[in-house]
């Protein structure tokens, strides 16, 4: 996928973008430091092969991209996408972070892990 971001890009008409070589890759048990705030990372694959959430148990707090929404999870029909893996990931992975843990997804609404453990009709408990 980073080795056709200027193609990809090109075809929506946007034009002057580059390919991304990162200087390395996130694994799981890497913290990531931002603004003093230490996030630790998740790798939980399905939306994208390599999709992380970060997380700060004492701020209460997860940013979890397109993994999962409020009342949704992120798509799985994208090239490299994989459900049963992403749905594997939130139940193993996301939701023991708790349930009064507070995400910031990637589109829409915040919300709190326990309402999609309960409610989440992709991931939840009646899912």
């Amino acid at each position: 996928l980073l080795d056709n971001i200027a193609k990809q890009a090109k075809g929506y008409g946007i034009v002057g973008l580059e390919n991304a070589h990162p200087d390395r890759w996130l694994v799981e048990g890497d913290t990531v430091t931002c603004a003093g705030v230490v996030f630790n990372v998740l790798h939980v694959p399905g939306h994208s092969p390599g999709s992380v959430v970060f997380h700060n148990k004492a701020a209460g707090l997860a940013l979890v991209g397109d993994v999962i929404f409020s009342g949704s999870v992120g798509r799985t029909d994208l090239p490299m996408g994989d459900h049963d893996l992403l749905i594997k990931g939130i139940r193993t992975k996301v939701f023991p972070l708790g349930d009064e843990m507070v995400f910031i997804c990637g589109h829409g609404p915040a919300g709190r892990l326990g309402d999609e453990r309960v409610g989440n009709p992709f991931c939840g408990e009646n899912a």
